[in-house]
């Protein structure tokens, strides 16, 4: 039994919507009037997408990108300039092996979270003057959680019929606790994943070619599948 020395003043939530920008600045105030500091923000907020991209709406792929993307790298605006003026912090962001390599039926997705890898990583590279600000890029591969329910379709108004098993995915304690290793000890990336798409993962950085001979079989299957209804 693990007993906490936590107390009220420790705690504090707050709603928060990433597609209000402008709310931004005023939550991290908050935080900082609070606590008086912030040394680890962890970018977790966003949304999946099941559809076929001739099938959807484009104003799917832009809300995509406004929340899963835009909503991310605002926040991190407004507390990477406190961690500045510290000279001192850790950003958390939570990508996707979807970052790494390209997935049918999840177009939308896969550009924001490749979006995101581009971003932190050409950001990892402005801030060579602030060694002790670590830059953590986080990419799960499929995690139990409720993210399939929550699924973009092919327009704004449809949500999913079908969330399938998810007992096959890693569970979300255990990504939980690989993600906080590899955040206490700065890895700037870390692939967090069962097999075979952590196999996956590896094909697509070294072996793109067979990768993407391999995404065609598998995806062709998929596709019938999600066509199926499966």
């Amino acid at each position: 039994l693990e007993i906490s020395n936590l107390t009220e003043k420790d705690i504090l939530v707050l709603r928060l919507d990433l597609t209000d920008r402008s709310s931004h600045e005023a939550a991290t105030n908050s935080v900082l009037k609070h606590f008086g500091k912030i040394d680890v923000l962890v970018n977790n907020g966003g949304r999946s997408q099941r559809s076929l991209f001739v099938d959807t709406n484009l104003d799917v792929y832009s809300a995509i990108m406004e929340l899963n993307y835009l909503g991310t790298i605002s926040l991190t605006k407004h507390v990477l300039n406190h961690m500045i003026q510290r000279k001192k912090g850790k950003i958390v962001t939570v990508s996707s092996v979807m970052g790494i390599m390209g997935a049918p039926l999840a177009s939308g997705y896969c550009a924001s979270k490749h979006a995101l890898q581009g971003f932190f990583n050409s950001l990892r590279t402005e801030l060579t003057d602030y060694p002790e600000i670590s830059i953590i890029n986080i990419c799960p591969g499929p995690v139990q959680s409720k993210i399939i329910q929550n699924v973009f379709t092919e327009n704004l108004a449809k949500s999913i019929e079908n969330s399938g098993d998810q007992s096959h995915k890693m569970p979300t304690d255990r990504c939980v606790r690989l993600t906080l290793v590899s955040t206490a000890n700065d890895l700037k990336e870390a692939w967090i994943s069962d097999h075979p798409y952590l196999a996956v993962c590896y094909l697509w950085q070294y072996a793109p070619t067979w990768a993407w001979w391999l995404m065609n079989r598998m995806g062709k299957r998929r596709i019938q599948n999600f066509k199926s209804g499966v």
